[in-house]
């Protein structure tokens, strides 16, 4: 074999080696994207544990306010159900003569007025009892949830309850971190009071898009209050279907408004890959928002 075939076969085994490397790096830095979802994943969880676990705490603390209420109406009842025997005594020691029968009438007034607090003590009572079983069965199905939590991955929203104010409250939140630009999107021109608006630094852009009725007056004047600052572009988004912030490029907030009251879905990230394609469909949104006239 002569010098030439050996120097080509060298060439080849060190290009098969490269492509070898190259192969092996882009699996590894698959890996380590996989690596970083799974963390991420892990510490949403983490953070809906300690929900689940700080409502148990709050739901035991209930439970242990109602079983003091409850010692300290069976307290009153002894001490009640004790007068009682007392009255009777005395009524017993009475009833041998006429002066004594107006007493045992005065007596029995007393008498009908403690059985009257005693019925409602014990309504009282039993509704105590009631609370405290609702509380326990309450504080029961958040064990169940929290165990089985801790084995799900993925979470269903279907029927999951987000109100719409803890949405508006969260984008209110990123909006106080905004420093250059920010895209918003709400249902209602009046959703954006809850906003505060009017705190976001004046360097701030903020291209807004909501539902809007020029018809009623309270929209006209807040429509034309928004339009008077320099910093704010509005457009007609008629279609209601989300909430959304998108902050600096850093931070966004996506809402999907489900069918039924308060079933909304929030998908909220600093992943640089998430938003890439959540921003889709924001520029979506305000490309289909119309310009007013």
């Amino acid at each position: 074999m002569g010098d030439e075939d050996i120097i080509r076969e060298a060439l080849e085994e060190l290009k098969k080696a490269k492509i070898k490397i190259e192969d092996l790096e882009h699996t590894l830095k698959i890996k380590e994207e996989m690596i970083n979802n799974l963390t991420t994943s892990l510490s949403l969880k983490d953070d809906q544990i300690k929900t689940m676990i700080d409502s148990m705490n709050l739901k035991e603390q209930q439970i242990d306010t109602l079983s003091k209420s409850l010692e300290i109406k069976n307290q009153k009842i002894k001490t009640l159900e004790t007068s009682f025997s007392l009255k009777e005594e005395e009524l017993r020691e009475l009833s041998s003569s006429t002066v004594k029968k107006n007493l045992i009438e005065e007596k029995d007034e007393e008498i009908e007025e403690c059985h009257k607090k005693l019925t409602i003590l014990t309504g009282e009572l039993e509704k105590a009892d009631e609370d405290l079983e609702a509380l326990e069965a309450e504080n029961e199905k958040l064990r169940n949830n929290l165990a089985s939590e801790s084995d799900v991955k993925i979470i269903d929203s279907t029927f999951r309850k987000i109100p719409k104010a803890d949405i508006l409250k969260k984008i209110r939140e990123i909006l106080g971190n905004a420093v250059h630009n920010v895209t918003i999107s709400v249902l209602d021109i009046n959703d954006l009071q809850d906003l505060h608006l009017y705190e976001v630094r004046s360097s701030v852009n903020m291209k807004i898009m909501c539902n809007i009725d020029p018809s009623r007056e309270d929209d006209a004047e807040l429509l034309e209050e928004l339009e008077s600052l320099d910093n704010i572009s509005i457009r007609l988004y008629e279609d209601r279907d989300r909430f959304l912030i998108d902050r600096d490029g850093e931070e966004l907030l996506f809402s999907i408004v489900g069918e039924g009251e308060n079933n909304n879905l929030v998908l909220y990230t600093k992943d640089v890959k998430h938003q890439r394609l959540l921003r889709s469909l924001v520029m979506e949104g305000w490309l289909r928002a119309r310009k007013l006239d």
